[in-house]
């Protein structure tokens, strides 16, 4: 089944899809950001299949289905913007 038809079906049906809000956040530079958007991806009714169009399609970055892709890879985590340290800071 195609992704769009599944999305298609979801809005029209008037469920509810955290995507259609605010559709930056899925693409946010903010590491906060981004898990902010996964979190709302945990309740969407469409979050399996949109996880695996994205898959499908190779998407190349991006929130999809409560993952985050980078250069079209699954990550766990979004590095913030600057060069990583390299000395870990003592706490």
């Amino acid at each position: 089944m195609m992704l769009t038809s599944v999305l298609d079906r979801a809005v029209a049906a008037d469920e509810s899809m955290p995507c259609k809000k605010d559709p930056e956040l899925w693409f946010a530079e903010s590491p906060a950001d981004v898990e902010h958007a996964k979190l709302l991806c945990q309740e969407c009714p469409v979050r399996a299949q949109c996880l695996a169009g994205a898959m499908d399609r190779a998407e190349p970055w991006g929130v999809w289905g409560g993952e985050l892709f980078v250069s079209g890879a699954i990550v766990a985590r979004k590095r913030p913007r600057g060069r990583p340290r390299k000395n870990e800071i003592a706490a």
